[in-house]
Formats: C-alpha cells, sequence, structure tokens
C-alpha cells in the first residue's frame, strides 16, 4: 500500500485557490466597515472624497446703447452707454477721427461731444462683474449719412490772421438757413484781450453779427469759435463744421464826414491827421448819414451807374473804368474814392451819386492808411444809413442790438 501523506505537505492548487478568495471577501467586508464609520450615507458630517462644492454662476453682462437702428444712428442726441449685470467702469468710443468725448456718471456713459454724420464707430465699453471679474464688450455702429444739401457750413469775417479797423463786426454767414438761433447762439463765441462785453444779432436766418458796446480798442487780440458741426438747424438742416477764427484790431481810424462843410476830418486813435475837402451826394442822389464801416478796398475799379439803378440811357449814367483808390462803404454803391473830375467842388459842393470823391493825391493817401473795419461817420444830411445796408451795425443803440439776440 501506498504510505500515508505528510502533515507538512504543501496544499493543493485547489485549496490556495479557495483562500484567496476568501482573504478578499474579508478585506471587502472590512472596507466598506471602514467606509460607514467614517461618514457614510447615515453620517450627517461625512463628505465623499473628491467631491466639489457647487457655486453659483455670475450673471452674464450685457451693453445696452440709446439707439435702436446701429446703422443709421442720429447725430442730434447724445450717445449713452450702460450695463447690466455688472457695474460700467469705461467706455471708449472712437472713429477714424479719433476718440469721441464723453463720461461715465451713475452707471452711464453719455458722449459730450457731437456726432459726425456718415461716420462708423466703435464702441469699448469694460465693466466689473459680480465676482470681481473685469469683463469687456464691444458693439460698431454707423451715423446716418447727409448731403450737402442738409448741412449748413459757417463762414466767417474777420479772415484769420487779419487786421482790421476798430467798427469791425464779426459776421457769421451761414449757406443754409439756421431757423434755431437759439441753440446756435449758445454754441458761438467771441472772446478777446483785453476783454470786451459784446452781444450777437440776427439780421435774419443766414447772417449773425456780433460787437461790442463800443467799438473794439486798439490792439485787441479777438477769438471767434463756431462751434455748430451736427447741431441741428431746423428743417431738417445740420451744422456742417465748427470754425474757429483769429483776428486783430489795428489802429483806431475813425473818419468823420460833414456833408454840409464838405470837409472830412481823419483821426487816427483820437488825434487829429488831416482835414480833407470832398464832394458827396447831390440832390437825388443824397449820401446817408450814419455810421458806415470800410467793407472792401480796391485800388482801381469799374464802377457803372447800372449797378446802382441808373439806366444807361439816363443823363445821369456814368462808366468809369479806373476808378482809383475806391473803399466800400454801403452794399448799395457808396464808396470813398478818388474823383479828379469833382475836384472844382470838393470842399464846396456835393456834386456826386452818392459817394465821397476825394483828389487823386488826398484818395491815395487814405487808402494806403485803410483798412477794412475802419469808422466812417457820417453827418450833414437828412437820409439815414440803414442796418442791413453794409456793416450798419453801429446805427443800433446798446439796447436795440442786444436785443437781436436770440437769447435776450
Amino acid at each position: 500500500m501506498r504510505p500515508a501523506a505528510s502533515s507538512s505537505a504543501s496544499p493543493s492548487p485547489l485549496r490556495r485557490r479557495t483562500a484567496a478568495v476568501a482573504a478578499t471577501l474579508c478585506l471587502v467586508a472590512l472596507a466598506g466597515c471602514d467606509d460607514r464609520t467614517a461618514g457614510g450615507a447615515g453620517d450627517p458630517q461625512g463628505e465623499s472624497p473628491g467631491a466639489v462644492a457647487e457655486t453659483t454662476k455670475a450673471e452674464p453682462v450685457r451693453i445696452t446703447t440709446s439707439f435702436t437702428d446701429a446703422a443709421s444712428v442720429p447725430i442730434d442726441a447724445p450717445v449713452t452707454v450702460t450695463a447690466s449685470g455688472g457695474t460700467l467702469e469705461g467706455v471708449e468710443v472712437t472713429s477714424a477721427e479719433g476718440r469721441l468725448a464723453g463720461d461715465v456718471a451713475d452707471g452711464t456713459w453719455t458722449s459730450s461731444a457731437a456726432l459726425e454724420p456718415g461716420t462708423d464707430y466703435t464702441i469699448a465699453a469694460r465693466a466689473a462683474r459680480a465676482d470681481g471679474t473685469t469683463v469687456e464688450r464691444s458693439r460698431t455702429f454707423h451715423t446716418v449719412d447727409l448731403t450737402l444739401d442738409q448741412q449748413t457750413y459757417p463762414s466767417i469775417a474777420p479772415l484769420q490772421g487779419e487786421t482790421v479797423g476798430v467798427g469791425m463786426p464779426v459776421v457769421v454767414t451761414f449757406d443754409l438757413p439756421v431757423t434755431d438761433h437759439a441753440l446756435f447762439e449758445k454754441h458761438m463765441s467771441v472772446t478777446s484781450t483785453p476783454a470786451q462785453q459784446g452781444s450777437w444779432y440776427w439780421l435774419n436766418d443766414k447772417e449773425v453779427h456780433w460787437r461790442p458796446h463800443t467799438y473794439w480798442k486798439a490792439g485787441t487780440d479777438v477769438t471767434v469759435d463756431v462751434d455748430v458741426n451736427s447741431l441741428p438747424a431746423g428743417n431738417g438742416i445740420y451744422g456742417q463744421e465748427d470754425r474757429e477764427v483769429s483776428f486783430e484790431v489795428g489802429d483806431a481810424h475813425v473818419y468823420k464826414v460833414d456833408a454840409q462843410t464838405h470837409q472830412m476830418q481823419v483821426f487816427n486813435n483820437g488825434t487829429l491827421l488831416r482835414t480833407l475837402p470832398i464832394t458827396t451826394g447831390k440832390p437825388g442822389f443824397t449820401t446817408r448819414s450814419g455810421t458806415k464801416v470800410i467793407m472792401e478796398k480796391f485800388a482801381e475799379r469799374r464802377m457803372n451807374s447800372e449797378t446802382v439803378g441808373i439806366n444807361r440811357d439816363s443823363p445821369e449814367a456814368y462808366d468809369i473804368d479806373d476808378v482809383q483808390w475806391a473803399m466800400r462803404v454801403t452794399y448799395s454803391g457808396e464808396f470813398i474814392h478818388a474823383a479828379p473830375w469833382s475836384v472844382g467842388s470838393q470842399g464846396h459842393a456835393n456834386v456826386s451819386h452818392g459817394c465821397t470823391g476825394l483828389s487823386t493825391a488826398d484818395a491815395g493817401w487814405l487808402y494806403a492808411m485803410s483798412r477794412r473795419g475802419d469808422v466812417v461817420e457820417y453827418t450833414g444830411t437828412d437820409r439815414q444809413m440803414t442796418l442791413e445796408n453794409g456793416y450798419g451795425d453801429w446805427n443800433l443803440s446798446r439796447a436795440d442790438w442786444k436785443a437781436g439776440s436770440a437769447l435776450s
């Protein structure tokens, strides 16, 4: 018979596999006991390993503007930008022309400069979200397109850098009518050194003048600002462009003409330089009394009676090609000029068609010292100068002049 197996013999492969399975089941059971003890489903203090606490998502930031149609934004109202879901920190609005001025106040950005018509703009806004994050938002828009028939351009006299006389008004002329006088006047200013008070006067919808209360002081520096770009002028018309002009006032030239004595006194800064014999308008062509201002100068000018309403067949007709040293003082055709054909009457009688005639030598001397804006004060006739017939500004009293302002 075969001998019995020894007690130290190795276990069979089947027994080894059975033991290993039993050990594994025991470890799984122990692990399950440890999990419940550390805070499983029944333990209120327990938390599964690797779990993340849930956080509340911040509200998204949205930008709102004052316009609804980004393809055709009107230019007669400011643009505003607001933010929801965050606090607006800054806004930049730019175009090819540069940055549009504006400021943030009480959570709203508002433009403070005029928009240009037919222009593309980009809005870049920054806002702080509730979680402290800064976010950026952008938007583009295009302003309305305007034709030249919808824009009025301001021309200004005097010209940039010009030296003028003490009677020269500031003249702003628009090529299309302005019916909102008050709005435009609020955006037009005249400043001077030394400072002198004055006001605007609207002659009509296309022309407005500014003058000081008394003649300019000699040597004054003046700056005119006409900031009407994109302003609504009324009737669908807008200001076309801002303008700025600076000029200087020269010496105080005041010429006093007496049609009764046929003399002109020439004053420079209050000092009488010379008294010149002159002739003025004969009966039927009476020269106007009042304060006039030299508007234009011509070393030589053709003068034709038809331009002042005298028919070529009239015995009073004239046509002179080369009148020398002519200075216009009215739109209606009054000049100061050389009149060698009337020297015999100068200082004695009025024989002209309304102009002030001098000898060629005297007219040349006066012409050389004169400039646009010099004052000519006429007396001695019963025909009065009017406001619109040239630069007739000084024929109104200070009170009447101020009444012509749209802001008076």
